[in-house]
């Protein structure tokens, strides 16, 4: 039932998505409300929201537009739930923002491979990871992810290698004199943020610790089956699925080398994973296996959200 629902993209399975993030949104608020009813504490959670919604139908935009969906809804449903694992996201601005500007780069990563406007996007991509690094510094390291794209498609022109170090250059002095002129507790405050810590012992309560090893095993099961198919996969397309799965695995170092760790951080791998476990619903032969993992992943990600509510 839920696969056919979501088999085809439609106004009203996408309004089906919209209602739950909003109700899930607005419980999660209720449920950790403050005595700070200002119109700015309003705003920015409406703010909050919207980057949420954005950021859904940037990734999904992604699937269709570089031919990794069959115009399923599955990706705006599988992000979805993937935030419901970790609620506490809600409310953590400066990982939604970040998590934000790396969709956008990455919109701009997986285009790559059609070689049009290549100094353009690389530049744009840049940017775009370098704005991200100002609200969560390590996620820095998908810059990387712009280097891996050269290599697969525009190698060759060696200016393209030069591009992500103009935009560094270009974002370091807008970001200093800002500082500078506004409040020099930003730089302070990225630096603080620039401390490399591998510890795995932030856990509070033993939900969280159950959690993140039922996402990880989800995670590791979408990814193994992606490798698995992968020469089965159109051949064109092979160089976008290695860039997806290098966008997980940047998320991850990302996680685990941040300071101030928690599951949250995990936000960075949700658009990646929504994006591997769409195509290996989407080719799945079986009716009852698609539906099987799609009701799987719904009843975990419930059961995990209001156990950490």
């Amino acid at each position: 039932m839920i696969t056919s629902f979501f088999r085809k993209s439609t106004p009203l399975n996408y309004s089906a998505v919209i209602l739950g993030l909003l109700f899930f949104f607005f419980y999660y608020q209720l449920k950790h409300v403050t005595s700070d009813n200002s119109l700015y504490n309003v705003v920015s959670k409406c703010v909050l929201l919207g980057v949420l919604f954005v950021s859904m139908f940037i990734t999904n935009f992604i699937v269709k537009k570089n031919g990794l969906s069959k115009d399923s809804a599955y990706t705006v449903l599988l992000f979805f739930m993937f935030l419901l694992f970790f609620p506490g996201i809600f409310n953590n601005t400066p990982l939604l923002l970040s998590n934000f500007f790396i969709l956008l780069a990455t919109r701009r990563i997986i285009s790559l491979h059609s070689l049009k406007a290549s100094k353009e996007k690389i530049f744009d991509a840049s940017l775009w990871v370098f704005i991200a690094s100002l609200f969560h510094f390590w996620s820095i390291l998908f810059i990387l992810l712009i280097f891996i794209a050269i290599l697969f498609h525009v190698a060759r022109d060696y200016r393209n290698w030069f591009l992500p170090f103009i935009a560094f250059f270009l974002i370091a002095i807008l970001f200093v004199g800002c500082s500078l002129y506004f409040n020099t507790q930003w730089i302070n405050d990225l630096l603080a943020d620039s401390v490399v810590d591998f510890r795995l012992d932030y856990f509070t309560n033993k939900n969280q610790n159950v959690i993140f090893s039922l996402y990880t095993t989800i995670g590791l099961f979408f990814i193994i089956l992606l490798l698995l198919s992968l020469s089965n996969r159109p051949l064109i397309l092979h160089p976008t699925y290695k860039k997806v799965i290098s966008s997980v695995v940047i998320g991850i170092a990302v996680f685990a080398i941040s300071p101030n760790k928690s599951n949250e951080l995990l936000v960075f791998t949700f658009a990646p994973l929504a994006m591997i476990a769409t195509t290996h619903i989407e080719t799945a032969q079986a009716y009852w296996k698609k539906e099987v993992v799609l009701w799987i992943l719904v009843a975990v990600s419930f059961i995990a959200f209001f156990k950490q509510v």
